[in-house]
Parts: C-alpha cells; sequence; structure tokens
C-alpha cells in the first residue's frame, strides 16, 4: 500500500485499486450574501459548506441558482421576485 492510500502496481503488471478515503462530512454555517445590482441590493441567507482542503468554503448548487435568479430578477427591475428571496433594499447615496 502506497503513503496515499493505494495499491501499487502488481508484479504481473495488473494494477490493483485501492479503497478510497471516506469522505468526510461537510459543515454547514448560515450565513447572509449580499447580491447588489444598480441601486438595489437583497440580503440572501444561504449556507455555507465547510470542509478540509479543496474549495472550502463553497455554496450548493440550490444556493448559487438562487443567488443568480435574484441578481438576474434584479437586473430585469423584477423587485417583486427578488424580495422572494430575501430583504430588499434600495440604496441610496449619502452626501457628507
Amino acid at each position: 500500500m502506497s503513503a496515499h492510500g493505494f495499491r501499487e502496481l502488481a508484479a504481473d503488471g495488473i494494477v490493483l485499486v485501492g479503497g478510497f478515503h471516506e469522505a468526510q462530512k461537510a459543515m454547514r454555517r448560515k450565513t447572509v450574501e449580499l447580491v447588489r445590482e444598480g441601486k438595489y441590493a437583497v440580503e440572501v441567507p444561504i449556507d455555507l459548506i465547510l470542509e478540509e482542503g479543496g474549495w472550502s468554503p463553497y455554496f450548493s448548487l440550490q444556493d448559487a441558482k438562487k443567488l443568480e435568479t435574484v441578481r438576474l430578477a434584479l437586473q430585469r427591475r423584477d423587485l417583486a421576485e427578488a424580495a422572494k428571496y430575501g430583504r430588499l433594499f434600495e440604496l441610496l447615496p449619502v452626501s457628507a
């Protein structure tokens, strides 16, 4: 067995594949992602997936699609649709 958990090439040339490491359970943390387009923004609640190594933290495919749906709704100025996914804000400039 190699240091990586796989069996080495057998003497007769047949490759024997060893067991893969068990997938570790990913932890999830609730957070809010802010999606801003123009003068509007939506706070969208999502779950961040946290696991050791790789690309952590990351969004689930479902949450990524939700964020994209909100962004596209804001681009179309469809505020009712965007507001279905979180708190909608109108951003106003503040003069100093």
